[in-house]
């Protein structure tokens, strides 16, 4: 990859495909706009889409700041079963059937994870133990002992009920798992619940509107890329520092 005369410094919204990496992504992108330093906010799972936020050249220095704003997810969960990754991803650990739960109970199992609240990461986390991620400790059949998150949910709302799943909407805290809080709404219903579909909508001031998909990333002009970069100053402006 030859050094690019025209370094490239901004931040480059992406909505990511499904069953890809975030890594993935990045890789991606280097390829596309012939440079090497670019970072991302906030992993997102094979399985979720939505936006990712690349952070290039310069930008890469408010890379921390940016993933400490909140984010916005559309998901669903399934009732009726959990799994050892809290998602569809994983091996179904446990069956139960499904009570034909009114909307008032599954409302006030939400409602339990509103406001301030400690949250346990998953093992199936990038989180590290030691230097080595828990993610890599459950590939090897070893769970250890994890500290819980204090986290936030600015609000919710349910977008529909079809028994077993129910979809929804949240706005949380970084470092929030969304399959986590999945997994929990299930054992306050009594019956377990995993995540089987992810979306980030929004993070901070940053949605989808301005967004490449991963498709023009990979194939479009490189051009037409960058008419859709966010300068440092447009950045700046957009969260109103």
């Amino acid at each position: 990859m030859e050094a690019n005369p025209n370094p490239i410094n901004g931040v480059l919204l992406v909505d990511k495909g499904q069953d890809m990496t975030s890594h993935d992504v990045v890789a991606v992108a280097r390829r596309a706009l012939n440079t090497k330093k670019i970072g991302h906010c906030g992993t997102l799972d094979p399985m979720a889409t939505g936006l990712l936020i690349l952070v290039i050249g310069k930008a890469t220095k408010i890379q921390d700041l940016l993933m400490a704003e909140d984010k916005e997810y559309v998901g669903a969960l399934t009732l009726g079963q959990t799994t050892n990754t809290q998602d569809a991803e994983g091996t179904v650990e446990e069956e139960k059937e499904v009570s034909d739960f009114p909307e008032e109970q599954i409302r006030e199992a939400f409602d339990e994870f509103k406001g301030d609240f400690y949250q346990m990461p998953p093992m199936v986390s990038a989180i590290k133990k030691d230097g080595v991620p828990l993610y890599k400790l459950a590939r090897q059949g070893k769970e250890v002992k994890r500290d819980p998150r204090f986290v936030h949910v600015y609000n919710y709302q349910i977008d529909g009920i079809e028994l077993p799943e129910v979809k929804f909407t949240v706005r949380c805290s970084k470092g929030f798992y969304v399959r986590t809080y999945a997994h929990d709404i299930g054992q306050k219903l009594g019956c377990g619940a995993h995540l089987s579909a992810l979306r980030r909508t929004r993070s901070g001031k940053f949605d989808l509107t301005t967004s490449v998909t991963f498709d023009e990333l990979k194939h479009g002009e490189r051009d037409s890329i960058l008419e859709k970069l966010l300068s440092l100053p447009d950045v700046s402006r957009l969260r109103g520092a």
